[in-house]
């Protein structure tokens, strides 16, 4: 089951997004290829999958995307 991470509880916010969608900025640069996201509105956090689709933040998909800029910074300090 993938649980959906909202930073507030804004029934409004939500609401707001259902009928005209989410407004994403990027919040973080994992690496080249993957950000993770956040709403400006409802304050979803989501990230890119292997297909460049969004998905819900969870917790294992932060590890991943931690591991991934621990690789990505040691892999491009030799450089």
């Amino acid at each position: 089951m993938k649980s959906v991470t909202y930073k507030e509880n804004s029934l409004t916010g939500k609401l707001l997004c259902s009928i005209f969608g989410h407004r994403f900025v990027t919040t973080k640069y994992v690496t080249d290829h993957f950000k993770e996201f956040e709403c400006r509105t409802c304050h979803l956090q989501v990230t890119n999958d292997l297909s460049g689709h969004k998905v819900s933040l969870t917790q294992e998909h932060r590890e991943i995307n931690e591991a991934l800029v621990n690789l990505y910074q040691r892999r491009h300090s030799h450089i």
